[in-house]
């Protein structure tokens, strides 16, 4: 069975939040091993360019220690795809490698030196989203994803 692992900064708090991403969790169990693994956020001093980048740094050292298989970076520079794009994505790596990283990086973004690690960046939008709003966006199109490759009623 193909592992998905989510690196993801920062926890949790709201509990509607939770309900959604234990919800797809669930769901994803009977197509893939998914696991989250929630890093704790470092938090810059100031607004400065200097404090963030400190910050995106430390965080940078947690990320790695987590990077396994195939490593894709969510950002919003990267490519934009549509959710039968993604899906075929998924479903290509499945044939090549049985384990996929998936990088959600904090509100300041991922650092520069981990998405040069990644195999690719992809873009959910041109839009910025809070982190845990994209935990739950991200589980979504991912259970979206394995339905569209195994012809389950859901995707539209």
């Amino acid at each position: 069975m193909l592992k998905i692992n989510i690196i993801a900064m920062g926890d949790i708090k709201e509990k509607f939040y939770v309900d959604a991403i234990n919800e797809y969790l669930k769901r994803l169990t009977r197509f893939a091993n998914v696991k989250i693994i929630e890093l704790n956020e470092h938090v810059p001093t100031s607004n400065s360019q200097k404090d963030i980048q400190i910050a995106l740094k430390k965080d940078a050292v947690e990320i790695e220690k987590h990077l396994k298989g195939y490593t894709i970076a969510l950002d919003i520079n990267g490519k934009m795809l549509s959710s039968v794009e993604l899906a075929n994505k998924i479903d290509n790596l499945s044939l090549s490698t049985s384990e996929i990283t998936f990088i959600i990086g904090a509100s300041n973004g991922i650092a520069e030196d981990i998405k040069l690690k990644c195999n690719e960046k992809i873009s959910f939008s041109k839009m910025t989203f809070p982190h845990q709003l994209m935990r739950v966006i991200f589980l979504e199109q991912l259970y979206r994803s394995f339905t569209i490759v195994k012809n389950i009623a859901y995707h539209k």
